[in-house]
């Protein structure tokens, strides 16, 4: 959020362009928003993307990630293992999740305060990263 020019756009695109896992990034200066892809077989670090943003001056309003599922059952605020990141997906029910999926990251940073004080989300545990996601 915050995005007002294409100069805006520009910082934040630059320094997404420095993460060694970033393959692209396309801004689109209309929709306040940016397709990042990422480099085939690297470990992709949502927090250092946000913390990318937050440095150049801007916040996240949304974040929307589009991942690979082969067969992961998901349950109502269970923590679940994909890849090497934890999820915790809230108000879905309970199903396997196949194929490509976007899910929307509903942590702290991650979306606008005032969503995120209306998620009510549970506290993460034992020191482990744990993302809030939506589908």
């Amino acid at each position: 959020s915050g995005l007002t020019c294409s100069m805006c756009s520009n910082s934040i695109n630059k320094a997404l362009k420095t993460v060694a896992f970033v393959e692209t990034v396309v801004p689109n200066i209309k929709t306040s928003t940016f397709k990042i892809t990422f480099k085939p077989g690297e470990d992709v670090d949502f927090d250092l993307l946000k913390k990318k943003v937050e440095d150049a001056g801007f916040s996240v309003s949304k974040f929307l990630a589009t991942m690979r599922f082969n067969n992961v059952p998901i349950a109502n605020n269970l923590p679940v293992t994909v890849g090497n990141k934890t999820f915790r997906f809230t108000n879905v029910k309970d199903q396997s999740l196949n194929g490509d999926k976007a899910i929307r990251i509903i942590d702290k940073g991650f979306v606008t305060p005032k969503e995120f004080r209306k998620a009510n989300l549970n506290a993460s545990g034992n020191g482990q990263r744990i993302y809030n996601a939506t589908i």
